[in-house]
C-alpha cells in the first residue's frame, strides 16, 4: 500500500479507537477556539497530500513535495501576523493555510490544488510550478528553499529597520513586523544558510535592528540522509547574537506558545531568533519517493505512529476544546471537500505556448511617478568642489562616481552596499565621499560575503527600496551567482509578476588591468550572467556613457521593476589617453543629469560600408587606437558599441550594419561561451555581410607581463579586419 493511504487508515481506526500517541498535556495560551482552527488547517494540508497523490497517478497532477508530518507550522503562522512576511520551506503547506484563516476571502485549498494542477488560473504561480505562496498572504513563493532563501530574508528584515529611519514610497513592511524564514535541517548545514546565520548574528552583535525568526523544521533527515542526532540543538543553541528557543512541533498547543515567545523576542527586541521545532517527515521526501526503500520498515512506522494530527486530536480531546468524535468528522468531511475541489481544479485551463510561460519573465511596470531630480542647490551641497569640475573632461570611475551621487540625491529609496564601499570609496574610489554624502544607512560597508551582499539587496527590494549592490570584482560573483538566478531572476516568474526584485547590480570586471590580480581580479567571463531570463547585461566604454546608462539602468529598476546587472571594465576606470601619452582623449566631461541613453539603444561611430567592428567595453577602446590604421588602408570603417550585452539589441545591431559588407566581431569574453557567439548567429541569420570575430582564448587571466596575452589587441584587430576584407571578392 501507498504510505498516505497506511497513515490515513492509521489514523481513522486509532481516532476511532481512542488509541493515541502519549504526550504531554495540554498547557500554554492557546485558546480552545484557535487550536481547533489550527487543527483544521492541520487537517487540510493532510488531504491535499494525499490528494495530489491521486491526482498524479490520474495524471491529472504533477510533482509536489508534501507537507505531511509538518503540520505543526499551523501553530507557528498563529502566533504571528499576517503582516510579518513569510519566506516558507516547501513543506509549509499548513502554515499557508491556517495564515489564510486569519485574512478575509480566501480559499487556501482551492488554490493549492490548482497549483498541484499546473492551472493558470493558480493564483501564485499562474501554473508555472507547484509553489507555496500568496501575495494576499505575505508569502513569497519560493521553488526550492535549499537554503537559497536565507540571504535575502536576513535582507527583508534589516529593510525593516532602514524603512523605520526613512520609509520608501513604496514599503509594504509594518514597522513592527518581523520576517519569518523556514527550512529544513538538512538545510541548516548548506554554506548558503551558515552565511545568512552569520550575517545575522554579525549585524545583531553590532545592534543594529534585525527583527527575523528563523525556523529549523527538524524531521531528522534529508531525502535519505540522516541528522545527527542533537545536532541542530548542539549547533544553535549557544551561538552569539541568535536566541535559541525550541519546541516540539508535534504539540500545537507547547508550539504555539514557544512560537509567539520567540516572535516576541524578535519583534520587541529586534534581534534574530531561532526555532528549533522538532517534526516528523511521512510518505519520503517528494513525489514518488518511497523510505522503505533506504529506511527499516519497523523506523517508518514507528514514525508514523507519532502521526502529529493523532497529537492534535489527543491535546483537544483532553483539553475539552474538541472531543475526538468530532475532530475525526472534521477530518472525515476535510477530506470529501478537497476531493471535490480537486476535480473543479483539474478541469481549469492550463499553460499551452512558450509566451503563455515565459509572460511572467519580465515583471510588470510598477511605479509610474519619475524624479524630478535635486534642485541646484542640494546638488551644490552635495558635489561641494566637484561642481567646478564638472565641466572638463574626467576618468570613467569619476564620472560614475558623479551619475551616483546625482541619483541618490534623486531617489532617497535608493541604497548602496556591498564590501569596503563606504569608508574606503571602493577599491578603485569609484564610491568615494558617497558615505559622507549620503551617510552610513545609504551607503552600507558589508562583511565579507558576496551572497549576503546580494541577499541584503534582494530583501530589501522586498520593502521598497532601490538596492545598488556591488560586487567588487566579476569573478567573485561566483560566490553568489544563485542569489541572481534562482532568487531574484525567478521570483517575477514564480510569482506571476506579483512580486520582483529590482536592482543595480555593479560589478567591477574584464581583464586588461596591468600588473595586478590574475584570474581573480581580471575576469572576461559573462556567460554566467547571459544566461539568466529576464536579466538586463550593460557594459558601457567610456565615463560620460557609463553615467546615461546607469541613469536608464535606475530607471529600469526603479519603474519597471528589472533586474540589471551594470558591468564595469576596471581598465577603463582610469583611462585619460588613447593614441599618445597625455593626449586625455578617452576622458569625457559629465553629461547632465537629465542625458540618458535608453535600454537597447547602441553606438555608432562613422559611417563606413566596408567594415562595422562590432563590439563593447575594452573593444570599442581598442577599436578606436585601431582606425587610424584602418583609414590608412583605405578601409571606411564604423564603430558599433553595444552597450546592452543581454536581452542582445537584436534589431538595433541588424540596423546599424546593414549597409556594411565586413563585420569584425571584437568580444573580450572567451572564445567559448562569449558574446561573440549569439552575434555569429544574429549575423548569420539575419545578414548578408561576411563576418568573422576576434575573441579572447579560453583560458584564465594571468597576472605580470602575460596580463593581456590571451586578449584581443589592436594589432590582433588590424590583422583580423584585413584578413576579414581580404577574403571578399
Amino acid at each position: 500500500m501507498d504510505r498516505a493511504d497506511i497513515v490515513h487508515d492509521n489514523f481513522l481506526r486509532r481516532v476511532a479507537a481512542r488509541d493515541f500517541p502519549a504526550g504531554t498535556p495540554a498547557s500554554g495560551p492557546l485558546s480552545a477556539a484557535e487550536a481547533v482552527e489550527i487543527y483544521r488547517a492541520a487537517c487540510i494540508s493532510r488531504a491535499l497530500d494525499r490528494q495530489s497523490r491521486v491526482m498524479q497517478r490520474a495524471g491529472k497532477g504533477f510533482y509536489t513535495i508534501g507537507s505531511s508530518g509538518h503540520e505543526g507550522l499551523a501553530a507557528v503562522a498563529r502566533a504571528l501576523r499576517p503582516s510579518d512576511m513569510a519566506f516558507l520551506h516547501y513543506r509549509d503547506a499548513a502554515f499557508q493555510i491556517a495564515r489564510a484563516g486569519q485574512v478575509p476571502g480566501q480559499t487556501p485549498a482551492y488554490d493549492m490544488l490548482l497549483s498541484f494542477a499546473a492551472s493558470r488560473e493558480d493564483p501564485i504561480s499562474g501554473g508555472r510550478h507547484k509553489v507555496l505562496g500568496s501575495k494576499a498572504l505575505n508569502i513569497p513563493p519560493q521553488t526550492s528553499t535549499i537554503a537559497s532563501h536565507l540571504p535575502k530574508a536576513v535582507g527583508a528584515a534589516y529593510a525593516i529597520g532602514a524603512a523605520r529611519k526613512a520609509r520608501p514610497e513604496h514599503a509594504s513592511l509594518p514597522d513592527d513586523a518581523l520576517i519569518f524564514c523556514s527550512f529544513g535541517d538538512a538545510s541548516a548545514n548548506h554554506s548558503t544558510a551558515q552565511g545568512a546565520f552569520n550575517t545575522a548574528q554579525w549585524t545583531a552583535y553590532q545592534s543594529h535592528p534585525l527583527p527575523i525568526l528563523f525556523c529549523c523544521e527538524d524531521n531528522g533527515i534529508g531525502i535519505s540522509t540522516k541528522t545527527p542526532d542533537g545536532w541542530i540543538a548542539a549547533s544553535f543553541s549557544n551561538r552569539p547574537g541568535l536566541r535559541y528557543f525550541h519546541a516540539n512541533g508535534l504539540d500545537i498547543f507547547e508550539t504555539y506558545r514557544v512560537a509567539q515567545q520567540a516572535a516576541e523576542f524578535a519583534r520587541n527586541r529586534r534581534k534574530p531568533a531561532f526555532l528549533h521545532l522538532k517534526t516528523i517527515r511521512l510518505y519520503g521526501h517528494a513525489g514518488a519517493d518511497v523510505p522503505t526503500t533506504y529506511l527499516p520498515r519497523a523506523e517508518v512506522e514507528a514514525e508514523e505512529a507519532q502521526d502529529p494530527l493523532l497529537h492534535a486530536v489527543r491535546l483537544l480531546d483532553q483539553s475539552g476544546a474538541l472531543a475526538a468524535e468530532h475532530a475525526l468528522q472534521i477530518y472525515l468531511d476535510t477530506q470529501i471537500e478537497v476531493a471535490r475541489l480537486s476535480d473543479l481544479a483539474t478541469a481549469r485551463p492550463k499553460l499551452q505556448s512558450a509566451s503563455d510561460v515565459m509572460a511572467a519573465i519580465i515583471p510588470p511596470k510598477r511605479h509610474n511617478a519619475a524624479s524630478n531630480g535635486p534642485s541646484p542647490a542640494a546638488r551644490a551641497a552635495a558635489f561641494g568642489a566637484d561642481m567646478a569640475a564638472m565641466d572638463q573632461p574626467q576618468v570613467m570611475s569619476r564620472l560614475i562616481n558623479w551619475a551616483l551621487t546625482d541619483l541618490m540625491l534623486a531617489h532617497p529609496e535608493m541604497v548602496m552596499m556591498g564590501e569596503d564601499i563606504g569608508r574606503k570609496g571602493g577599491v578603485y574610489g569609484v564610491t568615494q565621499k558617497l558615505a559622507q554624502r549620503f551617510g552610513a544607512t545609504r551607503m552600507i560597508d558589508t562583511l565579507l560575503d558576496e551572497q549576503s551582499i546580494l541577499g541584503l539587496a534582494i530583501g530589501m527590494a522586498q520593502n521598497g527600496f532601490l538596492p545598488f549592490p556591488e560586487i567588487q570584482f566579476l569573478a567573485y560573483l561566483h560566490n553568489a551567482e544563485d542569489q541572481l538566478r534562482g532568487e531574484a531572476a525567478t521570483l517575477p516568474f514564480f510569482s506571476n509578476g506579483q512580486y520582483s526584485n529590482p536592482m543595480v547590480l555593479r560589478i567591477a570586471g574584464l581583464g586588461y588591468q596591468k600588473g595586478f590580480g590574475g584570474h581573480f581580479h581580471n575576469d572576461n567571463s559573462l556567460a554566467v550572467l547571459r544566461d539568466i531570463p529576464g536579466l538586463i547585461l550593460a557594459c558601457p566604454s567610456n565615463g560620460a556613457e557609463a553615467a546615461m546608462m546607469l541613469r536608464e539602468c535606475a530607471r529600469l529598476a526603479r519603474e519597471e521593476q528589472r533586474l540589471v546587472v551594470f558591468v564595469e571594465p576596471i581598465a577603463l576606470y582610469p583611462m585619460r589617453d588613447l593614441h599618445a601619452d597625455k593626449d586625455g582623449a578617452w576622458m569625457q566631461t559629465y553629461p547632465a543629469p537629465d542625458q540618458t541613453i535608453g535600454f537597447g539603444q547602441v553606438g555608432q561611430q562613422g559611417i563606413g560600408e566596408d567594415l562595422a567592428i562590432v563590439t563593447f567595453g575594452n573593444g570599442c577602446y581598442l577599436a578606436q587606437q585601431a582606425l587610424p590604421a584602418l583609414t590608412a588602408l583605405g578601409l571606411a570603417t564604423r564603430i558599433i558599441d553595444m552597450r546592452w550585452l543581454s536581452p542582445l539589441p537584436a534589431q538595433a545591431l541588424i540596423a546599424a550594419t546593414k549597409d556594411c559588407r565586413h563585420i569584425l566581431i571584437v568580444d573580450e569574453t572567451r572564445h567559448s561561451g562569449g558574446i561573440a557567439e549569439a552575434l555569429m548567429a544574429l549575423f548569420a541569420e539575419n545578414s548578408a555581410a561576411k563576418t568573422a570575430r576576434l575573441t579572447a582564448t579560453d583560458s584564465f587571466i594571468a597576472t605580470g607581463p602575460a596580463y593581456a596575452a590571451t586578449l584581443p589587441s589592436t594589432q590582433a584587430l588590424i590583422a583580423a579586419a584585413q584578413s576579414l576584407t581580404a577574403s571578399s571578392p
